[in-house]
């Protein structure tokens, strides 16, 4: 039963302030640099790469070529700091590109500017677009993997399912999951670091709600199974406040 969790429910049906249509920018611009942070502190971008590597490593035993293009989606990439990093630390033979996608044009405009002042755009294989996770316009298998780092929280199971089926059709390897993990320890720790290290209104409303609106490991993996996947493997960060799934497609 995916709603439930001992000794927290879901919380289902909310919105967070990151998921509304008009979005105040400054207000916006904050949240992704709050955003970007914890990801960067707290594990959720190695807990990505690992799981990249993960179904990689599943997928292709030999070793990529030099001349190999390795092209990974990400989608609802808010401020793209996930894909930017893994693009700085990619030491495959091969290159990588990225597209970076998310729904709101707003939040595509704030990621493009923080890029641009971090100097982590052009050149480096990253490539930002305007596009609906759940209504991708990419034909079958463009990408070798699709990639969602704190998205699935932000959907009910019906459109989380869906979501997936979407990120595996348009993957030719599989997917991978980066989210928060629900429980009461969690809420603690997110009510607290948006109450102490930060005043966005944004990250204070939404941290906490975030992980209320979580999926366990568990409970993500049932729904990729559902979506016809096989898991491939399942990481946690150091305090099991997130973790990260790779999912191999089935042929």
């Amino acid at each position: 039963m995916l709603t439930h969790h001992p000794g927290m429910e879901r919380l289902a049906g909310a919105r967070e302030e990151l998921d509304a249509d008009e979005l105040d920018p400054t207000a916006l611009a904050g949240n992704l640099r709050d955003l970007a942070r914890i990801n960067r502190w707290l594990g959720g971008v190695r807990l990505s790469r690992m799981a990249l590597a993960d179904l990689e490593r599943s997928a292709t035993p030999a070793r990529r070529q030099a001349g190999e293009v390795f092209r990974i989606l990400d989608v609802g990439t808010g401020g793209a700091d996930v894909p930017a990093a893994l693009l700085a630390s990619w030491t495959g033979p091969g290159r990588l590109e990225v597209v970076a996608i998310d729904r709101n044009p707003a939040i595509v405009a704030a990621a493009s500017t923080m890029l641009e002042r971090n100097g982590t755009t052009g050149p480096r294989g990253l490539e930002l677009r305007v596009a609906d996770g759940l209504a991708l316009p990419d034909p079958d298998e463009a990408f070798d993997v699709a990639h969602a780092s704190l998205v699935l929280h932000h959907l009910d199971p019906g459109d989380a399912v869906a979501l997936i089926r979407e990120m595996a059709r348009v993957a030719r390897v599989g997917i991978v999951l980066n989210d928060l993990s629900r429980s009461r320890l969690g809420w603690i720790g997110a009510w607290l670091m948006g109450h102490v290290l930060t005043r966005n209104r944004f990250t204070r409303s939404d941290a906490p709600m975030s992980v209320r609106r979580a999926y366990t490991a568990s409970e993500a993996s049932a729904m990729l199974r559902e979506a016809g996947l096989a898991i491939v493997s399942c990481r946690f960060g150091v305090f099991r406040h997130r973790w990260a799934i790779a999912a191999a497609r089935t042929r």
